[in-house]
């Protein structure tokens, strides 16, 4: 044998054994970490969490990569067709590496196509890492580790699992993976239901999902549309004709993509994402890792009801529109004045804006950026519309103050029995505002409010009944100072106490305050005591001025403390999940009422039918002239210079609460006519109740009426309602009592309110059917156009389902 052969033999044979060791060194996973047998066998995919309300519709996802996981059975063959026909002709023929394809692509350096099949690009998606690396020596690695794989998932599965395993994990570009999620924000169809043009279109988006998206480039989607068309001509899964009449049609694209802002009730969704991720860091799964909501596709169980958070929505909405007209109408707020010496607060907004960051990381300078702030630009902004926005020219900082001198709402409706939340609604529009005003954390002066609360522990401890004298007269507690601070409200007059709430009297509830532990500040002790009873974790400190709502106080516990009067002297948590769930179906954690006695059911009843005369007879009465029925009882509340407005209302089957106000506190209603709870919360709360129980699928009956106790023998004593002044007065101090001819002079005459739809877009599937296959009934809601999608984050490394036999 000649010498130059004999070197050619040793060079291939140490090629080959070169070749032999990479291979088996790869497969050991000294390049990287490979998968096991049992990783291939039991993988598990990165997939979107999902929250459901209580009818079983899709509310929305938690996610970095938009993905739901489905069955083969639910994918159209048309797109399985496109898919072999484009990317691996022979998928069915080879064993995860196509012989053809890699000589081609060898010989041809990739200029006439890769030779990735179908296989490895599965490998590729659910096991390897360095997935978008330009390094040649890395890629290459990365080859070698996608054919080993392949091969090994070519062992472990059928081409059907395999080809399914690919279509639920590809993107599709807008940060959407899988092709159910791409199907339903594309076409909003489910896979099953995609036609042959519409599964050419996805599949034409896997060669460069940017640059194929219909959304972005309509005229290259249609292109590579139709070169997917012409290939499963090619390959014979359509004839010619049948080919040429598809490309003759135009992209049905349909688009909406679920995002933060869409689906339903988005400052919900946002609380519970939060209250999840701490449950994800408690729980463990089989392998001990804690669960991940961005992840593990878990499916979270809510007690929310879409129908009840449209019509929420909504009232928030109708009311606003006119509020707001009034509040922009004022002499303050249209001359800016609102602003004088508050120029900090603009200073803090300023400088915590993306517009003044973005401009510090381009080198401007503070006075550049000023300067900048008060030059007019285009922007959209927030307005009371359909499209909750507006174009506009003004200038950064008149956009900020525009956007502070909006009124802010928080809305929450729950069972009182059995706590479950119903409704939640968080601020005027979560896309522009996002923080929430319902949740515990958020703590606002409760004003009025606070009295049922102070009067049923008179009557519990202190023997008081709804008929017992107080007097309105202003109290001193010592070193503790004088309740109230002026005696402007304060008429002298000894009344039944059942008055004294329905007139909303300070000045009797400070006597109140005083029977309970007539020394300093012991009444206030014996208060705070009893509050924390009835489960409200504010720290409250003990000072006598409580009685009228000087606290700070959430909305959330407000509604847990309130629920005792409907429950029968029975306080209930508030609950918004029912269970959780993982991917596979497992429950993981189901959650029921939590409950306790904080009263008697008497006193309960004493207290309803004291609310019931408010309604009636005193500062709710407003509540009549909006149609509703039946029996409610509620409180009013007015904070000092009208900077916070609530309503707190209940009925037997349902409790509901509303605060309104500004963030600022120093932006407000100068007259308190317009300024208190009855004029700018009451009215959310009777729009609300209006839609709710005329809607017969709620089950609200308005014939129900509150249980007297059987041992329960004395009535509220009615006499002093027939000297119930026509106009009343403000609960807050200080304020001043006001009409509504203060605004004759600036008050829009064509201020109405307007029925706006709902801020949450139902994210519904084609065939109205929640997760256990049970008919799900979304709310209806009137269409918003789609937001653009949000920037891509980085791609996280993908990992498979788990695999059912």
């Amino acid at each position: 044998m000649k010498k130059s052969v004999k070197i050619l033999w040793r060079v291939f044979f140490i090629g080959l054994g070169l070749i032999v060791l990479v291979l088996l060194l790869a497969n050991w996973g000294v390049f990287g970490k490979m998968p096991s047998i049992s990783d291939l066998e039991n993988p598990t995919a990165s997939q979107a969490s999902q929250v459901y309300a209580e009818d079983g519709t899709l509310m929305g996802k938690y996610y970095l990569e938009d993905r739901v996981n489905i069955a083969y059975k639910d994918i159209s063959k048309h797109v399985i067709n496109a898919l072999v026909a484009t990317e691996d002709e022979r998928f069915y023929d080879h064993k995860g590496i196509d012989p053809r394809s890699l000589a081609r692509a060898f010989f041809s350096l990739g200029s006439e196509g890769g030779a990735s099949t179908i296989t490895m690009q599965t490998a590729k998606n659910l096991f390897t890492q360095n997935w978008s690396t330009k390094n040649i020596f890395l890629r290459s690695l990365q080859k070698i580790k996608e054919s080993i794989i392949a091969v090994k998932l070519e062992r472990n599965f059928t081409k059907d699992e395999i080809i399914t395993l690919y279509l639920n994990t590809v993107a599709f570009g807008d940060n959407v993976y899988g092709i159910r999620n791409a199907a339903k924000t594309f076409f909003q169809k489910e896979p099953d239901r995609l036609t042959l043009d519409e599964a050419a279109v996805l599949i034409g988006m896997l060669k460069a999902a940017y640059t194929y998206n219909p959304r972005v480039n309509p005229a290259r989607a249609l292109n590579r549309r139709n070169t997917v068309i012409n290939q499963m001509v090619r390959n014979k899964f359509l004839t010619a004709g049948e080919a040429e009449a598809y490309k003759k049609k135009p992209i049905p694209l349909n688009y909406k993509k679920m995002d933060e802002t869409a689906g339903i009730a988005p400052y919900f969704r946002m609380i519970l994402g939060e209250d999840m991720k701490k449950w994800c860091k408690e729980h463990k799964k089989s392998d001990g890792e804690s669960y991940n909501l961005y992840r593990d596709g878990l499916k979270i169980y809510t007690t929310l009801n879409p129908i009840m958070q449209q019509y929420a929505e909504e009232a928030v909405a109708k009311h606003y529109s006119y509020m707001q007209k009034l509040l922009a109408a004022q002499s303050n707020i249209k001359n800016g004045s609102v602003w004088k010496g508050h120029e900090n607060i603009l200073d803090a907004a300023m400088k915590q804006s993306d517009r003044w960051k973005n401009g510090k990381r381009d080198g401007l300078s503070d006075e550049d950026l000023k300067k900048a702030f008060s030059t007019k630009v285009p922007m959209q902004v927030f307005a009371w519309n359909t499209a909750r926005s507006i174009d506009t020219v003004m200038t950064p900082m008149d956009s900020l103050k525009y956007h502070r001198q909006m009124l802010q709402a928080g809305f929450m409706a729950m069972d009182p029995l059995s706590g479950e939340i119903k409704a939640w609604v968080g601020g005027i529009d979560f896309k522009t505002f996002k923080y929430d005003h319902v949740n515990i954390n958020t703590k606002r002066q409760v004003g009025s409010t606070m009295k049922p609360l102070l009067y049923s522990l008179a009557i519990e401890d202190n023997g008081f009944t709804p008929n017992t004298m107080v007097v309105d007269e202003q109290q001193n507690f010592g070193s503790f100072g004088v309740v109230p601070a002026t005696t402007t409200t304060c008429s002298g007059e000894t009344m039944p106490m059942a008055k004294a709430l329905a007139l909303s009297r300070n000045c009797a509830t400070a006597y109140i305050m005083k029977q309970l532990g007539p020394q300093g500040n012991e009444g206030a002790k014996r208060f705070v005591n009893f509050l924390k009873e009835c489960n409200i974790q504010t720290n409250i400190e003990p000072y006598p001025s409580i009685a009228l709502g000087s606290a700070e106080i959430s909305l959330f516990e407000m509604m847990q403390a309130y629920s005792m009067f409907p429950g029968r002297g029975f306080n209930v948590k508030p609950m918004y999940i029912t269970r959780i769930e993982d991917r596979n179906g497992n429950v993981l954690q189901t959650f029921i009422p939590q409950r306790k006695e904080v009263i008697s059911d008497i006193t309960a009843y004493s207290v309803i039918s004291m609310m019931q005369g408010v309604m009636k007879y005193g500062t709710g009465r407003r509540m009549w002239s909006y149609d509703v029925q039946g029996d409610i009882a509620g409180k009013t509340g007015t904070t000092n210079d009208n900077s916070d407005a609530w309503f707190m209302g209940y009925t037997p089957q349902l409790i509901a609460g509303v605060w309104t106000g500004c963030d600022d506190r120093f932006i407000r209603f100068n007259s308190t006519s317009i300024g208190q709870g009855s004029s700018v919360a009451l009215p959310i709360w009777a729009y609300f109740y209006d839609k709710a129980s005329n809607d017969k699928s709620l089950g609200l009956d308005t014939r129900s009426s509150f249980v007297k106790p059987d041992m329960m023998s004395n009535d509220v004593i009615g006499d002093w309602m027939n000297s119930v002044p026509t106009q009343l007065g403000a609960e807050g101090e200080d304020v001043g009592n006001g009409s509504s001819a203060d605004y004759g002079d600036v008050a829009p005459a064509d201020a109405q309110p307007q029925d706006l739809g709902p801020e949450s877009q139902p994210f519904k599937n084609n065939d109205n059917t929640s997760p256990s296959g049970t008919s799900s009934k979304p709310a209806p809601a009137k269409p918003k156009p789609a937001a653009p999608p949000a920037t891509v984050p980085e791609r996280p490394k993908a990992v498979m389902p788990k695999k059912n036999r």
